[in-house]
């Protein structure tokens, strides 16, 4: 909102038409974040107080679509995105699953760099950046990116929680979407925990019941 009313601001001191035009970009950003971060907000109000409508699902096709539609991002960040996906059937709501793989591929393309890796897999045994073994259905990410400490990984599940200061930059997230994968694993009956890696970045990982 401070944003808004800065450029609003400008508007009304300098008229000029590439001004204007400038402005009205940014307020149609501004708006956009906002809104995201207004369904983000619903979303964790009533993620644990309404029924969800779980069904028997391909864990591994929700994930495929999700790394398939992250690809081309991917690419322009100059990021190495690979999966390994076996058939796996799960219980839940197929559209809550694929918000949780969105946001934890979001929050590993983020908090990256240039010529950095994800890694996403769904098996018992993770591979690629990191050698983690693993017992029962998981889906894991595990990414590249600045050091984490040990501690602090976990805590980033927490609303509003971040690695670092808050920049307002465009495409800075709001500092939900680990919540928010937080909070459908839970709904889910799933256990989420995350680790930091010794050379940066961290993994994630999900193990649905």
């Amino acid at each position: 909102m401070a944003i808004w009313r800065s450029a609003a601001e400008i508007g009304l001191a300098d008229p000029d038409p590439d001004h204007v035009a400038w402005i009205l970009e940014e307020l149609l950003r501004v708006a956009d974040r906002s809104e995201h971060l207004v369904e983000s907000l619903l979303l964790l109000a009533a993620a644990d107080q309404e029924p969800i409508d779980v069904v028997p699902l391909r864990l591994d096709e929700t994930v495929a679509d999700v790394v398939a539609d992250r690809m081309r991002e991917a690419e322009q960040r100059g990021i190495t995105l690979t999966s390994r996906c076996e058939p796996v059937t799960v219980d839940g709501d197929v559209v809550l699953l694929s918000l949780l793989v969105r946001n934890l591929l979001d929050n590993a393309l983020r908090y990256n760099h240039a010529g950095g890796a994800i890694d996403v897999s769904r098996d018992d045994h993770a591979g690629g950046a990191i050698d983690v073994t693993v017992t029962g259905r998981t889906l894991i990410v595990v990414n590249t990116g600045p050091f984490i400490p040990g501690e602090v990984a976990p805590q980033l599940f927490e609303p509003f929680r971040r690695l670092g200061r808050r920049s307002h930059a465009p495409g800075e997230g709001a500092g939900l979407g680990l919540s928010i994968v937080a909070t459908i694993a839970r709904t889910h009956h799933a256990r989420v925990v995350a680790g930091a890696n010794p050379d940066g970045g961290m993994t994630v990982t999900v193990r649905f019941p």
